[in-house]
């Protein structure tokens, strides 16, 4: 199963996968960090269906086309916001990654590419994150096969070193 795992620094807009997973707020109308990239690059196509969709609740997940982005999904997940760990965050943030999956396998995706939800702006503590990530990730390998691949692209080297430490605890 290890092998149905990849860990890259990157731009997650850029990535050759089957559906991309947008960290998004709960408008899905677009904003900072991972959410404004994607939706600069995807093109003012993916505003106009994210209008429709009318927003999705924190720890949820909405699908979109890719437009102008080498994928042809998005799956938008709103992450908690971090509030000292009183507010059901581990939870909301692992029903992120389970919904999101649930949605490309429901989508006949192969391949998904994954941010570091929550960690960015939602101040959500990166190994914590990366902890649920990658357990949330690997109970779903376990009983799918579907998905044969899944890549964490991470922004900057201190993320990328911490899924990659995480990785080895876990998987």
């Amino acid at each position: 199963m290890k092998d149905r795992i990849k860990i890259v620094e990157g731009d997650i807009t850029k990535q050759d996968v089957d559906a991309i997973v947008n960290a998004a707020n709960t408008s899905l109308l677009g904003g900072g960090g991972v959410d404004g990239a994607i939706h600069r690059a995807a093109g003012p196509e993916l505003l106009e269906e994210t209008r429709k969709i009318g927003g999705c609740p924190t720890g949820e997940a909405r699908v979109s086309k890719g437009y102008h982005l080498p994928a042809k999904w998005v799956i938008h997940t709103v992450g908690p916001v971090w509030g000292g760990g009183r507010k059901n965050e581990d939870n909301l943030l692992a029903s992120c990654y389970r919904n999101s999956l649930k949605e490309a396998e429901r989508l006949g995706v192969k391949t998904i590419a994954f941010p570091s939800i929550s960690t960015g702006v939602y101040r959500f503590p990166l190994e914590r994150a990366t902890e649920i990530a990658m357990k949330e990730t690997k109970k779903f390998l376990e009983k799918n096969d579907t998905i044969e691949t899944v890549v964490f692209v991470c922004f900057g080297q201190e993320v990328t070193k911490t899924y990659k430490e995480v990785f080895t605890r876990v998987f």
